[in-house]
């Protein structure tokens, strides 16, 4: 079954160098404590980077969104943006990466005396874990498209836990992305506490209705950086593009729907519950992916 991550395997992954808090390990040695903020709690925020044609994609919004997110849980990193960039570098250039490349950049709260919330007990600086993999996106996917469903559950509201957080606490994506596969899915389409459409549980949702593009007010989902990117496409290329609330049933009209993220830029959508939606080449969704990929390709 496809998915928004779908990859080619590539044997080099077994030797990638992995970082952990100012050294390298292999990745059969890259090990932290039972006793760190991410093992104990999910205490922290994290950011998914994708290495193309020798540069990252868009370092700088990442990044801004890492330190942001941070930021809201009162986490202070103690590396400058610079710093931490350099570091990315660093480990690009460790493991000799030139092309199709996704690192997870991991910081937690650190390492806690003891097993409980409060982070008066961490007694360590926040733990930095940066893993890089060879990833190119199998093209199989833009040909079938993505299959979602609605799920149960909802993305909540701040005051519960703030969606827009790329938390390491993601219980609640993860329950989704279960309920989905149950149902013979990719992945979930996620309704918010006024039963509007959110997101999907790893990735942005959009629709296509008259040659307009839609997609959700961003309340209620993760900031996302790929997301703003072909919001930005759509406009500077004079292609209707609005941001609001809608409904299940305003997207079973749809003409088209695809779905954003930083691994798989731009990813059709072949199926939502029982309708399903034509992928041909002459869509406006070929149209957004081929003017994303001249985007990343400049």
């Amino acid at each position: 079954m496809p998915s928004s991550h779908e990859f080619l395997k590539d044997k080099r992954n077994n030797n990638i160098k992995i970082y952990v808090n100012g050294k390298f390990y292999n990745r059969k040695n890259a090990n932290i404590s039972v006793f760190d903020s991410s093992v104990l709690l999910g205490d922290g925020v994290w950011d998914g980077l994708r290495y193309h044609n020798n540069k990252f994609l868009f370092l700088n919004d990442h990044i801004k969104r890492l330190y942001e997110d941070a930021k809201k849980i009162n986490l202070k990193i103690h590396l400058s943006q610079k710093s931490l960039k350099n570091l990315l570098l660093k480990t690009i250039r460790i493991n000799k990466m030139k092309t199709d490349a996704h690192l997870r950049l991991i910081v937690s709260r650190g390492i806690k005396s003891t097993p409980y919330q409060s982070p008066k007990v961490t007694i360590s600086k926040p733990t930095i874990i940066i893993i890089p993999e060879y990833k190119k996106p199998d093209n199989k996917i833009y040909k079938r498209g993505l299959k979602l469903v609605t799920v149960s559950i909802i993305r909540g509201p701040k005051n519960v836990q703030d969606p827009q957080i790329n938390s390491l606490s993601k219980l609640n994506c993860i329950l989704a992305c279960i309920e989905a596969s149950k149902k013979g899915a990719d992945e979930a389409l996620m309704l918010d506490i006024k039963n509007n459409i959110a997101t999907n549980n790893s990735t942005h949702f959009f629709y296509v209705k008259n040659k307009t593009v839609f997609t959700s007010k961003g309340k209620f989902c993760v900031n996302g950086i790929t997301r703003k990117k072909v919001i930005e496409i759509c406009k500077l290329n004079k292609i209707k593009v609005k941001e609001k609330n809608f409904k299940l049933k305003d997207v079973m009209r749809a003409d088209e729907a695809f779905a954003t993220g930083t691994f798989g830029g731009v990813v059709p959508i072949n199926k939502i519950n029982n309708k399903r939606f034509s992928i041909k080449k002459d869509n406006l969704t070929f149209k957004i992916l081929n003017l994303y990929n001249q985007l990343i390709n400049k």
